[in-house]
């Protein structure tokens, strides 16, 4: 959604989500094959890494950019503060996947725009990003530590699942510093996306309402007329058919 408030950063923002959106997926790639593919060789391993450590540059580049064009700085930064952790966390390997956020800040502006019609795809695949991601994070965070029980991606994948969904079982989770920063991370990612699901529903309820309602009052309208014109003509026949009145 445009601020007209910001037309510098608008236009640059109209410019780089759907680049950036991009580049959040290829990292997810990345990621993944650095997480999952054990039998990488280390020359593998090595060129995954440069790519993620591209990827945050890339990122931090935006966000230098955004709040050089943002007129008032300070209200920028608080407006973008998960950005901006986003950006200054890179050391901890785990909460890279919290580069996905960009997938959020596309739903976000699409609702906005009024494009209420394709949210779905958009929170759809924003969850099973997300998901996957935090399943890769989680592994990467917990399968060496000999208390963890979650060692497996399967594991992994099951935890996600319940913790984004809020359920939580318990049978699985995190022992790690690392592990727990993720757990902490997407449990506040479902509620966000709860969020978004909640305000598609409403919005999507409430425009059914209003059409109803119009078609309603629009009826309504048409019988009031009727009505009028039917009473108009009574009244004209009884005028008519007064003493005095001409004879037909």
């Amino acid at each position: 959604m445009k601020n007209p408030d910001e037309p510098r950063l608008s236009a640059w923002e109209a410019r780089t989500e759907w680049p950036l959106t991009g580049l959040a997926v290829a990292f997810l790639v990345a990621y993944a094959w650095q997480v999952l593919g054990t039998a990488n060789s280390p020359r593998v391993q090595w060129w995954l890494e440069v790519w993620l450590w591209v990827v945050w540059a890339v990122f931090a580049v935006d966000y230098l950019v955004r709040l050089g064009l943002a007129r008032r700085k300070w209200r920028f930064v608080g407006k973008h503060l998960f950005d901006l952790v986003v950006v200054a966390l890179p050391m901890v390997r785990q909460l890279r996947a919290l580069r996905l956020v960009t997938v959020f800040k596309v739903i976000n502006r699409r609702i906005g725009s009024g494009l209420r019609g394709q949210v779905g795809v958009y929170v759809g695949g924003a969850t099973l990003m997300v998901a996957f991601g935090a399943a890769l994070a989680v592994l990467d965070a917990e399968r060496n530590d000999p208390n963890a029980t979650i060692t497996t991606f399967g594991d992994a994948l099951w935890w996600t699942l319940t913790t984004i969904s809020t359920v939580g079982y318990g049978d699985r989770y995190p022992v790690t510093t690392e592990g727990r920063l993720v757990a902490g991370a997407l449990m506040v990612g479902g509620i966000a996306l709860l969020g978004v699901v909640t305000g598609v529903i409403a919005s999507w309820f409430v425009e059914k309402i209003a059409g109803a309602e119009a078609s309603i009052e629009a009826s309504t309208r048409t019988e009031v007329q009727a009505l009028r014109e039917e009473i108009a003509q009574l009244r004209a026949d009884l005028t008519r058919q007064e003493p005095g009145s001409a004879p037909r």
